[in-house]
């Protein structure tokens, strides 16, 4: 008889912007790595990940924050997110900015080794190459910088989203081109930032798609209301609803 082995273990790091904008994004994570055969829970005491603070020089707050997450996760096999900035911000920086310190430095650097993008994981590492899911529609999807230059996220969402029934890809062009939001980059400049969306937004108009999807909240809330403000009928959803068949709730920017 064949070796069981325990299931994963896996904290789910939720996120700021999933959690206050689009909770839905959270069950759908959940949802996707419990099919896969993972436990899944969800510390209570995990906050912020700290990369508004790191983005903006505030190094004493986000070494905080950064060891809050830490001593959240500890003990789990896994450290998963639905985002490729947070992801990156614990995967690429922790170990960066407690490097110095000797109490954590190892901590981070273990926690960084354990903690991986939600496709990313359920692709690589879990090896997942068909959700169940069926979504009829025509959808592009936008590469959030962080999740394709930190993390390597590129094909995995392509790669799941070909298995999903009634679902056509339409690649976008300069998919892999920011959409303006950066974290603080679109406060600190916002007609920089206004551009940069404006540009993107006429190249998913013209691929003719229903649906936008991306990996990353900054960048789906920033699409999605240029494209509210443009009267656009574009629907814009996570990756991680269509993946999960988790799409009975209104897309983002809409009202229930």
């Amino acid at each position: 008889m064949a070796e069981k082995h325990p299931a994963p273990r896996v904290g789910l790091f939720v996120t700021c912007l999933v959690d206050l904008f689009r909770p839905t994004v959270g069950f759908a994570a959940v949802k996707l790595l419990e099919d896969a055969g993972c436990t899944v829970e969800v510390p209570s005491a995990q906050t912020c990940c700290g990369q508004p603070a790191f983005n903006s020089g505030d190094r004493r707050t986000a070494q905080e924050l950064a060891r809050n997450t830490i001593a959240a996760f500890e003990g789990f096999d896994y450290v998963v997110v639905p985002s490729g900035s947070c992801g990156g911000q614990i995967k690429k920086h922790y170990p960066e900015l407690l490097a110095d310190d000797p109490a954590w430095a190892a901590r981070a650097q273990r926690l960084s080794a354990r903690t991986y993008e939600l496709v990313s994981f359920l692709a690589d590492v879990l090896g997942m190459t068909d959700t169940g899911a069926r979504y009829d529609g025509t959808v592009t999807y936008h590469d959030s910088c962080s999740g394709l230059r930190e993390l390597g996220v590129k094909e995995q969402p392509r790669r799941l989203l070909a298995s999903v029934e009634g679902l056509t890809l339409n690649e976008l062009p300069g998919a892999e081109v920011c959409c303006g939001f950066g974290g603080t980059f679109c406060v600190k400049y916002p007609d920089v930032s206004n551009r940069m969306v404006e540009a993107k937004t006429a190249d998913i108009q013209g691929t003719q798609a229903d649906t936008l999807l991306a990996g990353d909240m900054g960048c789906l809330l920033n699409m999605a209301g240029k494209l509210k403000r443009e009267g656009s009928a574009i629907r814009v959803r996570h990756v991680a609803e269509v993946l999960a068949g988790v799409t009975d709730t209104p897309p983002i920017g809409e009202k229930a």
